[in-house]
């Protein structure tokens, strides 16, 4: 299940949220929810984009073990066999272990183009299902974490959630709408009929509780910056934060009339901000492999942006990270070179070596994707990008020798539930880039800065979203 809410405001890319959930085995399909705002003028930025991402395997109420295989799960379909999955709400607590710098949300900016919320499903039997309104006014966000909600319809005489809670309230005041944070994920939408490209379904009700298992970074080490510290000002845009690397769902959806429950469903999510998203861009992410030992985790991506200025200049940008046994593998412009080649459809190959590992991945698919929307500078909320839940993936991780050659082999493993997906364009020909920094904004990237302990001392002075 593939699930996006959107909120668009004019002159910025306000905010992106994509969740995504994703199973052990044989998924039917990924859900992600986004929140994004786009803007003609990418120098200004007033907003944020987040993708959070479960795959829960979409098989009529099943139980899954975090110990089965992708091949040898059992799933009970029988109605006298099967289990209710109740999940588990936890309220939000202000301090908590494996927060991420900028998880936070920017406030809403109105104005007179592209202004509305959008929320967006991609389901089982690559189903889709998507609500939008112009009215963003009960849309709302945490400054501090990754927490977020809008009501499209409340019920009769009752005021809509301005904030998290509880999910009886929620149920109480909402009869169309959502809120997610770091620990639970809630919603009821119906298709507004404005998509004939794909397969549609009238309505889509859920609940899921989410464990976080990686944030970006070492576990038990303070969190970092998917883009580094500069990512607290306009200088580089989109930005892009991974706020959970890997945790682990479980809960229910409604979809096309079934109700489909999941266990430990291992679950993902980013944000972006900005003034728009790049150009083009390309995304692969998986957390279910076979063969590893312990929770490994896969997140890459790159894309073509633009650079500040008055002139159209443009750059790659790219990066790999893994999680491995509590231990964070990075590999991003600063530290050493990411390349890729892309072809417009059905394949990512990718490399990058830092100064210590090298690591290179390839993800095919025969599957012919699903076209979803996605904030555009031009459009707003548009059909603009193409994914996949399906892909099959070979993730390799070696320890770097003093000569640059391949070293000792640390994880060798594969998936066929990889999430994949190609957007912005044009995709005329296959996609060959490399990455390159300027020595002086690598060496500005290094500096160990903690932009969150800088602005801790001046509260009054902290980006909103940091």
């Amino acid at each position: 299940m593939k699930m996006n809410v959107h909120t668009l405001c004019t002159n910025s890319l306000n905010s992106s949220t994509n969740l995504k959930s994703i199973d052990n085995v044989k998924p039917v399909h990924s859900s992600s929810i986004y929140g994004k705002s786009f803007s003609p003028h990418p120098l200004k930025r007033l907003g944020f984009p987040i993708r959070t991402t479960s795959r829960p395997l979409f098989l009529k109420i099943q139980s899954i073990s975090k110990g089965d295989s992708l091949d040898s799960t059992t799933v009970k379909e029988s109605e006298s066999e099967s289990v209710a999955v109740d999940p588990v709400y936890v309220p939000s607590p202000p301090h908590r272990e494996l927060r991420t710098p900028h998880s936070g949300l920017e406030e809403v900016q109105h104005g007179s183009r592209s202004t509305g919320i959008g929320a967006q499903i991609l389901g089982a039997d690559d189903k889709y299902i998507c609500q939008y309104t112009e009215e963003s006014q009960r849309f709302w966000g945490s400054r501090q974490d990754l927490m977020l909600g809008n009501t499209f319809i409340a019920k009769k005489d009752t005021q809509p959630p301005n904030k998290e809670v509880p999910p009886q309230e929620f149920n109480q005041k909402v009869l169309e709408g959502f809120q997610v944070t770091p620990f639970w994920h809630q919603g009821s939408i119906r298709d507004d009929g404005r998509t004939n490209y794909v397969e549609t379904v009238e309505t889509a009700r859920w609940e899921y509780s989410t464990r976080p298992i990686y944030g970006w970074g070492d576990v038990g080490s303070k969190q970092k910056s998917t883009a580094g510290w500069l990512a607290a000002f306009s200088v580089f845009e989109p930005h892009w934060q991974i706020c959970m690397a890997h945790g682990l769902s479980t809960g229910w959806i409604e979809w096309d009339g079934e109700r489909y429950e999941f266990q430990n469903a291992p679950s993902y999510s980013e944000k972006n901000w900005g003034g728009a998203f790049p150009r083009k861009w390309f995304w692969v992410q998986c957390n279910v492999f076979e063969g590893a030992s312990g929770e490994v985790s896969l997140t890459a991506g790159g894309g073509l942006r633009q650079l500040p200025g008055l002139s159209e200049n443009f750059e790659n940008a790219a990066l790999i990270a893994v999680h491995h046994e509590g231990v964070f593998y990075e590999f991003v412009p600063w530290n050493g070179v990411v390349s890729w080649e892309i072809s417009p459809w059905g394949h990512w190959c990718l490399s990058a070596e830092n100064k210590t590992h090298k690591v290179e991945l390839e993800a095919t698919t025969k599957e012919p994707g699903v076209t979803l929307r996605a904030p555009t500078s031009e459009a707003g909320l548009a059909p603009a990008c193409r994914d996949n839940c399906h892909g099959d993936l070979r993730l390799q991780l070696w320890e770097r020798r003093y000569d640059g050659s391949k070293g000792k082999l640390i994880l060798d493993v594969k998936s066929n539930v990889a999430a994949v997906e190609v957007g912005g364009g044009p995709w005329f020909n296959t996609w060959k880039g490399k990455t390159f920094m300027p020595e002086i904004i690598n060496r500005a990237l290094n500096v160990p800065v903690d932009i969150e302990g800088i602005f801790g001392l001046v509260p009054l002075l902290k980006p909103p979203g940091l």
